[in-house]
């Protein structure tokens, strides 16, 4: 997954800690911790949508 231009949350710290960071792919979305880059998440823009409702219903503290 090289080559992707990740874009990193706004809500990330600014230490640069703690940031979830996201690319477009061909087929929908990466997503990825930022102090563990190796491991990526990929979606399809349905599960990407997913994902964010889920989110959005389940709000962290």
């Amino acid at each position: 997954m090289s080559g992707l231009n990740w874009v990193k949350s706004s809500f990330s710290d600014e230490g640069g800690n703690n940031c979830v960071e996201v690319a477009a792919t061909e087929d929908g979305a990466a997503l990825r911790e930022s102090d563990e880059p190796g491991r990526i998440l990929t979606l399809s823009p349905q599960g990407l949508s997913a994902l964010i409702v889920v989110i959005k219903q389940n709000p962290s503290p």
